[in-house]
């Protein structure tokens, strides 16, 4: 497998139970900043930029109830001049999934629902893949990361793809565990796009989109926030998304998904998610004025699973846990809550610290860095007091490794296709319709002396395969966020019988083996 940069970046870290008294604003002691945030912060950007080929980032920091940074760096796009600033629209991805869990206790504290009645009862016919897990699991189940499956399993199914909501959801029960139920961690997107039908079924057909839009969009005048990625890059004022995962830093395709909006499809500014994290900040009160109640807010932010219970030996951490939607954790003494997004060509965090009245979000588009994690923790470390640690130097060298192992392992399989070996079997022979039980069917064909993979339910996806040696084929996926990687097939005497295909860890981390039908 080759090195990557997952969509799901999270460190091992201490959660303290969320305290059951007087709302955050009540209680919050605040520590005086490092010099770090007024004499260095923009070189500090401007150098990681550089280090990590970031071409855009926009940051907002929020400290008691006001913003004190809210600005741009870089370009929207490489070579153009027009610059980022904080109102340049970025996909935010997975931290959709906190307006999710949001949405959810929000209709349970209006009594429409109960987080821990059985999904069932709102999806007639839900199903897991096996008839115990169906008959246990809960609204709140479903926002929890813990069905047994593995981390993104499914999403090269799903991921970019033109099934439905619906569709995405039947299909879950395809989705075969390898851990158990509510006691192990696999970070599940398709979970979210369930928990996302549920708000339909409870509100007598207003769909997610329209629920987050007029009940939280609205009323913190979140008007340069979307839900959707439909029509983003017809929109002023945006970032447009770059990689340097298997190559150079390259522009990247727009990713659609909005067939998996409650857990990824959102779109927003760093001015935009101020207010978010002002709401979150405030017990859910927004200008004075009560959004959602703190009870119900609160929700979101106990653990539904517990993901580790060690110190971490790089930051001032020791447990972490998992709500409605968001991550929390304690740092350096204080209860930090927090998620990371990653969609193509872009990767972002939302983090706030309500002790400290504190709030960060970070915005880049360049999918393959870690210097989002870093500018973070650095600002964290200012405000709590942590010893200074360049933590962006202290993460590079790790990842240019990963960066070198990546490029020799693309540059080795071009070199077994450069061999030019003889086929054992004729070209024809590796043509036909294959399908996987989850994916569905794939279509190979004739392409010169290359072959052309078809995918359904991806229409804009292909990948075309040369030839190394023995039954592997080099893969290279037409959108390049899928990477470049071997295709190995399995014959049967003189009959291909099989064809193993995998993709970029990004998106799904295990394989997929296609039967000749």
């Amino acid at each position: 497998m080759l090195p990557f940069l997952s969509r799901l970046t999270a460190f091992s870290a201490l959660t303290l139970s969320l305290l059951a008294g007087p709302a955050p604003t009540a209680w919050a002691q605040s520590k005086a900043p490092s010099r770090f945030m007024t004499d260095s912060l923009d070189r500090y950007i401007e150098r990681g930029m550089r280090q990590w080929q970031i071409p855009g980032l926009s940051v907002v920091v929020i400290k008691n109830g006001k913003v004190v940074v809210s600005k741009g760096y870089g370009v929207r796009a490489v070579g153009k001049s027009e610059p980022v600033d904080a109102n340049t629209l970025f996909m935010i991805a997975s931290n959709t999934k906190l307006f999710t869990g949001t949405a959810l206790a929000k209709l349970e504290d209006d009594k429409k629902l109960s987080l821990n009645d059985r999904v069932d009862k709102y999806l007639p016919g839900f199903r897991l893949y096996d008839s115990v897990t169906t008959r246990l699991v809960t609204v709140r189940d479903l926002m929890g990361h813990h069905f047994g499956t593995k981390t993104f399993q499914g999403d090269f199914t799903f991921w970019d793809s033109d099934l439905s909501r619906q569709e995405i959801v039947q299909r879950m029960r395809l989705l075969k565990p390898s851990g158990q139920f509510r006691k192990d961690y696999g970070y599940c997107n398709a979970g979210f796009v369930a928990a996302g039908l549920v708000i339909p079924a409870v509100t007598g057909g207003t769909s997610w989109d329209d629920y987050v839009q007029q009940n939280f969009l609205q009323p913190l005048g979140m008007s340069n926030t979307y839900t959707g990625t439909a029509g983003f890059e017809k929109r002023a004022n945006i970032a447009l998304p770059y990689s340097n995962t298997f190559g150079p830093l390259t522009p990247m395709p727009f990713d659609h998904i909005d067939n998996i909006g409650p857990c990824g499809s959102m779109v927003s500014s760093v001015n935009d998610l101020a207010k978010w994290m002002q709401f979150q900040l405030d017990s859910g009160r927004y200008q004075g004025k009560q959004v959602m109640s703190w009870a119900a807010l609160r929700k979101t932010r106990d653990p539904n699973t517990l993901l580790s219970t060690r110190k971490s030996s790089a930051l001032p951490t020791h447990y972490m846990t998992y709500g409605l939607g968001v991550f929390s954790a304690d740092y350096a003494g204080s209860q930090v809550f927090w998620h990371t997004g990653g969609a193509t060509g872009f990767v972002s965090n939302v983090c706030f610290v309500p002790e400290e009245q504190l709030g960060i979000a970070i915005l880049t588009n360049n999918d393959n860095q870690s210097f989002f994690e870093a500018l973070r923790y650095q600002i964290l470390d200012s405000y709590l007091g942590v010893p200074y640690t360049n933590r962006s130097a202290a993460y590079l060298p790790g990842a240019r490794t990963g960066d070198q192992e990546t490029y020799a392992a693309v540059a080795k399989l071009q070199k077994r296709v450069a061999q030019k070996k003889k086929l054992p079997l004729a070209l024809d022979a590796y043509t036909g319709q294959f399908s996987h039980p989850l994916f569905g069917p794939i279509s190979i064909a004739k392409q010169g002396k290359q072959l052309l993979v078809s995918f359904s339910n991806h229409p804009n996806l292909t990948a075309t395969l040369d030839y190394m040696d023995g039954q592997e084929f080099r893969a290279t996926y037409s959108n390049p966020t899928y990477g470049i990687f071997p295709a190995v097939f399995k014959v049967e005497g003189q009959r291909v019988a099989s064809v193993e295909m995998r993709i970029n860890p990004f998106i799904e981390y295990d394989s997929y083996l296609f039967s000749r039908l």
